[in-house]
């Protein structure tokens, strides 16, 4: 018996599932039928607490972390506890210093790449979101929300203490000092301490 006979070559055929919609390309039937969920808007699987809805499984999952109250992942360094194993990684960056994401038109450095693209807008002049009120636009679709309490009145956050109330999360900490005489902020020049920043 020849020995080129004797030795078969295995040879693995991978098969290509293409999206009709975009041409992304799949090495699973089912991971094609999970993608093609982004063309059709479909939400299927929702969850039963809230009636909030999701693309996949795995999100409604992550989701109903909220509801149990589930934070199965501790930080070693500080303690602290994750519903999300990949916030729990975010968040390790805070006593490792590493910042792996850096902005080519500057050079400054961010832990998350989500951060960097937020960043980039500043070189850009990008300001994608836009209030339908005023046209105002923001970099960020957080400071639409926080700009569009302008106009509806909302002040969402109120001060057990004294009845205050207040827009935004940031005023209402810095409120919160000013009862219990937090003082985080310290002066470089007279090293005095204040409760905020002026």
């Amino acid at each position: 018996m020849n020995s080129s006979n004797s030795q078969k070559k295995l040879t693995l055929v991978t098969q290509n599932y293409q999206c009709p919609k975009c041409g992304k390309e799949f090495s699973t039937k089912r991971c094609l039928k999970a993608h093609q969920i982004i063309h059709t808007g479909e939400k299927p699987f929702t969850c039963t607490e809230c009636g909030r809805s999701f693309r996949q499984k795995y999100s409604l999952n992550k989701h109903q972390k909220i509801h149990t109250g589930e934070k199965p992942y501790a930080c070693t360094e500080c303690g602290k506890h994750f519903q999300i194993k990949g916030h729990l990684v975010i968040h390790q960056t805070i006593h490792t210093g590493v910042k792996l994401y850096e902005c080519t038109e500057c050079g400054k450095s961010f832990s998350q790449n989500s951060n960097l693209r937020n960043h980039y807008k500043i070189h850009t002049g990008e300001k994608p979101f836009s209030c339908s009120e005023c046209g105002k636009s923001f970099r960020l679709k957080v400071d639409l929300t926080r700009h569009h309490t302008i106009h509806t009145g909302e002040k969402p956050f109120t001060c057990t203490e004294c009845g205050r109330c207040f827009s935004t999360g940031n005023n209402f900490a810095s409120h919160l000092r000013t009862h219990n005489r937090e003082k985080p902020v310290t002066c470089t020049e007279s090293r005095k301490q204040f409760s905020h920043k002026d």
